[in-house]
């Protein structure tokens, strides 16, 4: 060994035998690793690793050279001789990924270059929670039957989060928080001086001031917020918003600000505007809906076709750029609905009042209007500004009513713009979008918030046909901005953008189908038409739900970028979303790039645009994981009250630990735990997706139609534990 390679060495022998020093000896294994790995040709002898690391005294010796045969064992250092180690022919190489904790025992370590994640146990994360950045040691799989290979945490680049929110349990000498979290599988230690006036079994925010570098120790922190009575509906709504770190207030100024704004639209800006306020305007909304940012206006043109007009509220009149209400807009990125309320982007008075197209009031519009023929053709378009007076405000339902009866206020209107969204539709299915129909719940709430019955959201014409003008409006502002250039390059837009499916994913996919005894005969030039057939060949059949939601999973993950990269689940080549300003900001940087090349103005920069769409796209996943997990804690307390009831349901998941049953009635899904199925030991087959009884050899498949009651439920981890029933037994 040169001189300067032996200074080197004893450089990082004096940092090792000081971390040795400081650090638990839960650490000392990373540090041997972290030796081999630095000097993978170097031999040294057992008595200079005990001078490297400071190992002393002969019981430390003794655990040391049994972590070296361990090692040895394992093929991460080779003996040589009897007395000294190199490192092993396996060596193992270190990378950079996002903790996702599947359960208290394992994660599985994130990142976009493996083709496989890497698993580790509890005992190797190294403190580490679920979200955070992480550097681990990846080990080569010992044997062909591991599909994951394993690996340990070695160091902890970046904390997801500092705050936790969860109820609060308190004894004679601590306090501990118990998280909401389901990938929280850690308590949190809050000593008594650090409760700052919380109680037992309230629900709090505690932020945590101390991070153990070892698992088997719980970090500790302090009471920093108190939302309220664990249980209350109220409190378990804030818990959630906090849970996913998003707000449920807005800070003084912001309000302020937004006081400040006049209502009044002066003659001088109806003046800059396109008026449309004779014309024939309504909205069609949820029943519930406060917030009405479209409006479709309907009038026939002389020649025979017709003039729609796609009016979107003029967010940006009111939110200026640079503003505190553009920085809180741009913070939140997201309104957020959950079952019992809604988070808005923007304070009230701009989401409510002064930007809702409310009826029988003149309202500021950014416009998409189009003339249309009898065929739904586009024969011409016109962008800008316009100023409306919406004659009424229909209900889906009330609108649905229209188009049955042909009878009721704007009848005529209704049904002749039903017909030309069919139209729409048509042309986008015989391009290749892809008819997905996901089924989603929706609650009846007592005054307490409390579920009194749940049932499926029906989408029905009246629905499709403002989707079908909102897609319009969407597909050609996109397409405007794209071929609106100021040079070579195109200007900056922000896009909507879906990828194509893996075809891998797809083939996977598609063997899977062919158990239930379905064709998907995947072909990289035809994916779309042949989904749309297996879509129609399923619809109506037990398995439909099942198919339809692992069909959308092996799809790509919707997202905004400047990349102009096209849509395709709407079969797209430009889109964008311009039409829900009050509620997503993406749609309000459209408005503005939209207007800057009406006006003729430079392209703006790129970057600030695409980090804005980046912080917008990770917004919209919280928002829309909050939205899921209100959800889910409606579901487990309306399945509180099913008593002994029997619910058929399909099996829908099976992991290592039981098998997820997705009840038909109720839509909600809830585990059979392997440790509940007493008539057999069943193992996981996990290549046919099923459990197999080690006796029997009675099998649980993916779609099995099974019976089950509710065993159990907890509100906290929002789970049901469900018992099989034998239907000889009712």
């Amino acid at each position: 060994m040169s001189r300067k390679n032996k200074a080197k060495q004893n450089h990082a022998s004096k940092k090792r035998s000081e971390r040795a020093k400081s650090e638990p000896k839960f650490s000392l294994k990373v540090e041997v690793l972290r030796l081999f790995r630095e000097n993978p040709n170097e031999i040294y002898p057992l008595r200079q690793l005990y001078n490297l690391f400071s190992i002393q005294g002969e019981n430390d010796k003794l655990r040391f050279k049994e972590l070296m045969s361990r090692l040895a064992h394992t093929g991460k250092v080779k003996l040589i001789g009897e007395r000294a180690y190199m490192a092993g022919e396996e060596q193992a190489h270190i990378i950079e990924g996002w903790v996702d904790y599947v359960n208290f025992r394992f994660a599985f370590i994130l990142n976009d270059t493996l083709e496989v994640d890497i698993k580790i146990k509890t005992e190797n994360m190294m403190g580490a929670f679920d979200g955070d950045l992480v550097k681990v040691i990846v080990w080569p799989s010992s044997s062909e039957k591991d599909e994951h290979p394993e690996g340990e945490v070695i160091e902890i680049i970046k904390r997801k989060r500092e705050t936790f929110v969860g109820r609060l349990e308190i004894s004679d000498r601590f306090a501990f928080l118990v998280p909401d979290g389901r990938k929280i599988h850690k308590d949190i230690f809050v000593a008594k001086d650090k409760l700052n006036g919380a109680k037992k079994d309230e629900k709090v925010i505690v932020k945590v001031h101390y991070w153990p570098n070892r698992s088997d120790k719980n970090p500790e922190g302090a009471v920093v917020s108190i939302l309220g009575k664990a249980g209350n509906n109220n409190t378990e709504m804030h818990a959630i918003m906090a849970e996913f770190g998003l707000p449920t207030e807005f800070e003084k100024d912001v309000l302020e600000d937004a006081e400040k704004i006049s209502e009044v639209i002066t003659p001088e800006e109806i003046k800059k505007r396109r008026d449309f306020r004779d014309i024939t305007t309504f909205t069609i909304d949820p029943e519930d809906a406060k917030d009405f940012d479209d409006a479709l206006s309907i009038q026939k043109l002389e020649n025979g076709n017709w003039e729609i007009g796609i009016h979107i509220a003029d967010v940006t009149h009111y939110v200026k750029p640079g503003t505190t209400l553009e920085r809180e807009a741009e913070h939140r990125a997201t309104s957020v609905y959950l079952v019992d309320r809604t988070v808005p982007m923007l304070p009230e008075r701009l989401s409510n009042f002064l930007c809702s197209l409310r009826p029988n009031e003149d309202k500021l519009t950014f416009s998409a209007v189009f003339e249309l023929d009898e065929k739904a053709n586009v024969i011409h378009e016109w962008f800008g500004r316009t100023i409306i007076h919406s004659n009424k405000r229909f209900s889906y339902e009330k609108a649905q009513e229209c188009l049955e009866s042909g009878e009721g206020d704007f009848a005529e209107e209704v049904m002749v713009l039903n017909t030309l969204a069919k139209k729409l539709q048509a042309k986008r299915f015989k391009n290749g979008a892809i008819s997905f129909e996901t089924v989603e719940v929706k609650f009846k709430l007592d005054e307490a918030g409390r579920p009194l019955g749940l049932f499926p959201k029906i989408r029905k014409d009246a629905h499709k046909l403002i989707e079908e003008f909102m897609l319009l409006a969407n597909k050609r502002v996109a397409e405007f901005c794209y071929r609106h250039k100021e040079g070579k390059e195109h200007n900056t837009m922000v896009y909507r953008v879906h990828d194509e499916p893996d075809i891998e994913k797809i083939r996977s996919f598609s063997l899977f189908a062919s158990k239930f005894g379905y064709k998907l005969m995947v072909d990289e030039s035809k994916i779309s038409e042949k989904l749309n057939d297996f879509i129609e060949k399923i619809e109506g059949s037990p398995e439909q739900y099942l198919l339809q939601n692992l069909a959308i999973r092996t799809m790509a993950k919707a997202r905004y970028t400047t990349a102009a990269a096209g849509h395709f689940g709407l079969a797209f080549s430009h889109y964008s979303h311009f039409t829900s300003p009050i509620r997503r900001f993406p749609d309000m940087m459209t408005h503005l790039l939209l207007q800057n090349y009406l006006d003729n103005k430079p392209s703006p920069d790129r970057v600030a645009f695409e980090l804005r769409c980046k912080h917008s796209s990770e917004m919209e996943k919280l928002a829309a994981d909050a939205e899921r997990a209100s959800i889910k804690y409606k579901q487990v307390e309306y399945m509180q009250m099913a008593g002994k009831k029997v619910f058929e349901g399909i099996v829908s998941g099976v992991t290592g630990w039981g098998m997820y049953v997705d009840m038909n009635e109720t839509r909600c899904e809830g585990m059979v735990r392997m440790s509940d199925m007493n008539s057999d030991f069943f193992e996981l087959d996990e290549k046919n997706y099923r459990l197999v009884g080690k006796k029997t050899g009675k099998t649980f498949t993916l779609g099995d139609t099974v019976h089950v009651k509710v065993k159990n439920t907890s509100l906290e981890k929002r789970t049901i534990d469900l018992s099989l029933v034998d239907k000889n037994d009712f």
